[in-house]
């Protein structure tokens, strides 16, 4: 099944860099990559109480950003499609996801500073991440290259695949990188947490078929500073963290937490929907052992 990409593009470095990189991935995946370009997003649509007259007029003013963008797609390996709207909505990012079925969204990161491209990019975020949908972010200064070496950031909570999540197993299986999963603790080592970070990882199924990752513990009183270590200590060059549908359960996934590594982390970062794990997948490791031995 080939893995298409739906990449938020435009013409300064950050898209251009995210462009090429899942144009990298693309080709590995066998799928297609698709530029998205929008002027805004969220949750409401500024035109549903003007005349659709006006939509029509902005999307003419974006003529020449669509051919442009075209003439960025002849650059790109993959076969490639282009879509321009002015605003990224709900129903517009079900329509693209039910027309394209991609395995993943793709922006750049954003810089630090309040400008409005930074702004576009964490509305979209926080779009994607309400609708459930897998998102890559993509440093600016990161090499167009199949990562070898991927950190999965966990906790002991267990938790399940969100629907749109099960082509990310597909995706890691065909990439085949070494796995480091990696628990952040704070007030002293908890090996006991690590071992269920581990335990939830592979109950999940989202390393089903690959060899068992390595365990790292990592002490910090800020999850998101433990994580950016992990990623410098194990060299990582993906980093993969789980978006929960209540992140209130753990502070290594708060909402906050995953915007800190989204704005800061020096390799890409790719979100996972995730779901409430059914109830015999919560079982810790040293539970089935002592089952297994009665």
């Amino acid at each position: 099944m080939a893995l298409n990409l739906i990449v938020f593009a435009g013409f300064y470095s950050a898209a251009r860099n995210a462009a090429h990189y899942a144009d990298t991935l693309g080709q590995a995946l066998g799928g297609k990559v698709v530029l998205l370009h929008v002027n805004r997003a969220g949750v409401f649509d500024p035109y549903a109480y003007l005349s659709e007259d006006l939509r029509q007029q902005e999307l003419e003013l974006q003529t020449d950003t669509a051919a442009a963008l075209y003439r960025q797609a002849e650059t790109l390996h993959c076969p490639t499609e282009v879509e321009v709207t002015t605003d990224l909505l709900p129903v517009i990012a079900q329509d693209l996801a039910h027309r394209y079925h991609p395995a993943l969204f793709v922006m750049g990161q954003a810089d630090a500073s309040p400008s409005a491209p930074a702004n576009l990019l964490a509305a979209c975020a926080e779009l994607l991440r309400a609708g459930h949908q897998p998102l890559l972010v993509v440093p600016a200064g990161a090499a167009p290259t199949l990562p070898r070496r991927v950190l999965i950031a966990a906790d002991r909570e267990p938790f399940a695949l969100a629907p749109a999540a099960q082509p990310l197993r597909q995706l890691l299986a065909r990439l085949a990188p070494a796995l480091v999963v990696a628990h952040v603790s704070s007030g002293g080592q908890d090996d006991a947490g690590c071992g269920a970070a581990l335990h939830a990882v592979q109950v999940s199924g989202l390393v089903s078929g690959l060899p068992t990752p390595e365990l790292r513990g990592y002490e910090h009183d800020h999850s998101d500073q433990g994580l950016l270590a992990a990623v410098q200590d194990t060299r990582a060059e993906l980093m993969l963290v789980l978006a929960r549908q209540r992140s209130y359960l753990s502070d290594l996934f708060h909402r906050s937490v995953t915007a800190q590594l989204l704005e800061h982390c020096p390799v890409p970062v790719l979100v996972l929907p995730t779901t409430d794990a059914p109830a015999n997948a919560r079982a810790t490791p040293i539970s089935n052992a002592l089952s297994a031995s009665a």
